[in-house]
């Protein structure tokens, strides 16, 4: 885990910020998530679909989508004082992945957001950040009209590991974003805290 430090402008503290990515299947929300948490104005990379794109990129279930991230979201938020995380959100087609390895860098861990629409979308995202033992959440996005899966029902179907954190939210809401990125870092320390005392036995 890489964090950052930076002196406070009151130069009696010191800042924290932590990296988290936020990924997930092409159109289940991950510009929307960190564009509703950010407190900057949030670096977007998104460009028009093409007719070309269309032929190369699944879209089933997202008709109505006319943008596409090519490289990656960014944006910030202060989870209390003294503690900031930089949010990375990934590109969702296939063709992109290529960029993921360097945006994982020295990630604390992930959110990866989940349409139970098209849940087969984020098996990718699961699988990345399970071979590479980066602790993440699944963060079910609730869209309006879709059925409603409990949590356990989605650990389940996505055959995730006991303890893995599934959460349900709304992309769209602050405060919902922000609950997901709190049961995150939670998490991750849990889970680096653990490997960092398994080393010094």
């Amino acid at each position: 885990m890489v964090s950052e430090r930076s002196d406070a402008t009151d130069g009696d503290t010191t800042a924290l910020a932590l990296k988290i990515l936020v990924a997930g299947g092409f159109g289940v929300g991950k510009t929307t998530l960190v564009g509703a948490v950010s407190e900057i104005r949030p670096l977007r990379t998104e460009e028009l679909l093409s007719e070309t794109g269309r032929l190369v990129d699944y879209t089933d279930g997202v008709d109505r989508k006319v943008t596409t991230t090519v490289a990656m979201d960014f944006g910030r938020i202060t989870i209390r004082s003294g503690l900031s995380l930089y949010l990375f959100g990934t590109p969702g087609q296939d063709r992109f992945w290529f960029l993921w390895d360097e945006l994982a860098q020295g990630a604390l861990g992930a959110v990866v957001l989940a349409d139970t629409r098209r849940l087969a979308d984020c098996f990718p995202a699961v699988d990345y950040f399970e071979h590479r033992h980066i602790p993440f959440v699944v963060a079910v996005n609730c869209f309006t009209g879709a059925r409603r899966h409990d949590e356990h029902s989605v650990l389940r179907a996505l055959d995730l590991d006991q303890g893995t954190p599934v959460v349900l939210c709304d992309a769209r809401d602050r405060d919902s974003g922000k609950e997901v990125l709190i049961r995150l870092v939670e998490y991750a320390g849990r889970i680096h805290t653990a490997r960092l005392l398994d080393s010094v036995r």
